[in-house]
């Protein structure tokens, strides 16, 4: 079993030239955990998403500051060659700053393809628990008062029998009732560390597995479609705690090719925000 989703590398010596400029600029390896149930040349849109949150984080953090909506854009297959990660402050500011990140892969001819990107708002943080409400109650029940397995179920009565493949057999799951549409809800972590090396940040933990929401939320089947997001977008009503997020998804599919998956999302103590996700919808 791989140790981690990714492994820090050096610049490869036949790099093209890149000026930083004001950009943090890192290179790691994808590994075999990252791999796509679609296809095993690309990667699953979770591990990039976490590695962008994880530069996020790292881009002149303010412990003042929490993100409070992220958007992850999918520009094209994020292949498995070496990923460039080039993280910088937009919009910096006291009250509300702007962060964004790029994933590049590398060709095999040595240049680099933009293959996603994460734009994330931070905001300053303040007291308002006077007024704090949700507008679900916390899922339940919580991990560990249900059995969890590693990977999805694989028959398609709890979802889409995704079974064990790639990234997938990397996420410890446990399904609960869910309250949107017609399919469970799940709670999701990762069971291996997102960089070689190094602890996993509950947000980096959580934006691993999110993007899984467009594959719980239906019951199409994979042998006869395919329901592959362009993008996620999340909300976050307060910061996540803890590695375990709670996705309760249902999709809405159009009549012309192209739908929506929509979640709340929870973390162990309650409802934390919600996620959209664009689907494109192919027919096999």
């Amino acid at each position: 079993m791989e140790t981690a989703y990714f492994l820090p590398t050096s610049r490869p010596t036949t790099d093209d030239d890149h000026d930083s400029g004001s950009e943090s600029v890192e290179y790691f390896q994808p590994t075999g955990a990252t791999v796509s149930v679609w296809a095993s040349t690309m990667q699953h849109g979770g591990p990039p998403a976490g590695l962008l949150m994880r530069a996020l984080l790292r881009a002149d953090p303010d412990p003042a500051h929490h993100f409070t909506r992220v958007t992850t854009e999918i520009l094209g297959p994020i292949g498995l060659g070496i990923n460039r990660v080039r993280s910088r402050v937009v919009r910096p500011g006291r009250q509300i700053a702007m962060v964004e990140a790029n994933l590049d892969v590398r060709r095999e001819d040595g240049t680099y393809r933009t293959a996603a990107r994460s734009v994330g708002w931070r905001l300053k943080t303040g007291d308002s628990s006077a007024i704090a409400r949700g507008p679900r109650a916390p899922l339940g029940p919580l991990p560990g008062e249900r059995e969890s397995i590693i990977g999805f179920p694989t028959d398609s009565e709890n979802g889409v029998a995704w079974g064990t493949v790639g990234f997938i057999g990397t996420v410890e799951s446990v399904t609960v009732p869910g309250r949107n549409g017609d399919t469970p809800a799940v709670w999701l972590r990762p069971t291996i560390p997102l960089v070689d090396g190094e602890e996993t940040s509950d947000l980096e933990s959580q934006f691993t597995v999110l993007d899984v929401a467009n594959g719980m939320g239906t019951r199409l089947r994979p042998d006869e479609w395919t329901w592959m997001n362009t993008d996620t977008t999340v909300h976050l009503t307060s910061t996540p705690e803890g590695p375990w997020l709670g996705i309760d998804a249902d999709m809405a599919v159009g009549r012309e090719g192209f739908g929506a998956t929509f979640a709340d999302l929870y973390d162990t103590s309650g409802f934390i925000g919600r996620s959209a996700q664009t689907v494109l919808l192919v027919g096999r």
